[in-house]
């Protein structure tokens, strides 16, 4: 920590984040004379909305964009079997 800087910390442990598994937040001057429990509810709200790092959505947007058409191609490619034996 440097020197002559005081600054209010909440460290929330359990972030209910399959990601993420402590945040330390810093909180504004202005606001450090507010009750601490309303602090830490808005900051397990705030955890809560963050979702997942950006990277792993591009890759899981990634593979939806693959595992759609190769799904489609099953399915067309069932229908057509169906056709052909009845």
């Amino acid at each position: 920590m440097i020197k002559g800087i005081n600054h209010s910390i909440i460290e929330v442990n359990d972030t209910g984040s399959d990601y993420y598994e402590r945040a330390i937040l810093i909180i504004r001057p202005e606001y450090a004379s507010v009750q601490r429990t309303i602090l830490e509810k808005e900051a397990r709200a705030m955890l809560k909305e963050m979702g997942a790092p950006s990277s792993f959505k591009i890759k899981r947007n990634t593979l939806r964009l693959w595992l759609l058409p190769i799904a489609a191609a099953a399915a067309g490619a069932l229908v057509t079997a169906l056709i052909f034996i009845i």
